[in-house]
């Protein structure tokens, strides 16, 4: 897209944004309270310029490692970032490029794991096999994770990330959900399978696989907000899924289907 399109696009985005709030106000339309609980992470507040008190930015950190699936961190970002109050960080044991499960895409972590000790939200995406048991042995990603997880309002895992989570010692007796060919897993981790495009637990949601990181991160949207501004980034998403098969799960997939998904997997895998 060249400067001229781009220039024209924001126009056409900003002149509908205009009119739809324009007509709001012509109607006499106003914001209408949530009809959601009050959200459990109220931001707290902190000193402002010439002593006053302002909001605390939500700290929500995705963590990246090597041989992560990239719609498991990219999802639940998109749902996030535009939250108000909410900043979403990007974290990997070392800050810097970090591959994917496919070895195809690389996604920069933002900071080290040092430099976020205390995140508001822990987001761990899940990943090829080869990534997910890597980090499940990374005494410096569990640790991190433990640590973390001692102040966090939600620590959120999509796929086999709950394995990872489960590694940290984090689902013994809890409730989880995971990929659906990783089901089993859950057991030796310690959780409890629990069917769901997530699982909340207390202050644990485990999302199913990679798209359902979505649908967590809208319903965290709302958890760290409020129902209308997770009204607002489904729309703002325009995530309206139709899917063309109808195989999303392996109950709706016949067994081909289902052994051709785990062969296209693993050709791709690094």
């Amino acid at each position: 897209m060249n400067g001229k399109q781009e220039h024209s696009r924001r126009g056409v985005l900003r002149s509908a944004a205009g009119v739809t709030l324009g007509a709001g106000i012509a109607a006499g339309i106003s914001a209408a309270p949530a009809t959601a609980a009050p959200a459990t992470a109220a931001p707290a507040t902190a000193a402002g310029p010439g002593g006053g008190r302002k909001p605390r930015q939500v700290q929500v950190a995705v963590l990246l490692y090597d041989g992560f699936t990239a719609l498991d961190a990219v999802g639940p970002y998109e749902a996030l970032c535009r939250v108000p109050g909410v900043r979403v960080t990007t974290v990997a044991v070392k800050a810097g490029l970090v591959r994917t499960d496919t070895g195809e895409l690389g996604l920069p972590a933002a900071k080290s794991l040092r430099e976020v000790p205390r995140p508001d939200v822990l987001v761990i995406p899940g990943g090829g096999e080869r990534g997910t048991t890597a980090s499940m042995a990374d005494a410096r990603i569990l640790d991190w994770i433990r640590r973390a997880h001692r102040h966090t309002t939600w620590t959120t895992s999509i796929c086999t990330g709950s394995l990872i989570l489960g590694a940290a010692g984090l689902l013994r007796g809890v409730p989880a959900t995971t990929y659906w060919a990783s089901r089993p897993y859950l057991k030796e981790v310690g959780a409890i399978y629990t069917p769901g495009r997530f699982v909340e637990s207390g202050r644990i949601i485990t999302a199913a696989g990679v798209s359902a990181g979505i649908d967590m991160g809208l319903h965290l949207a709302a958890r760290l907000s409020d129902e209308e501004v997770g009204r607002a980034m489904e729309l703002a998403l325009e995530y309206d899924p139709e899917p063309p098969f109808g195989t999303g799960s392996p109950e709706k997939a016949s067994p081909e289907t289902t052994a051709l998904a785990l062969k296209l997997l693993a050709d791709s895998a690094t």
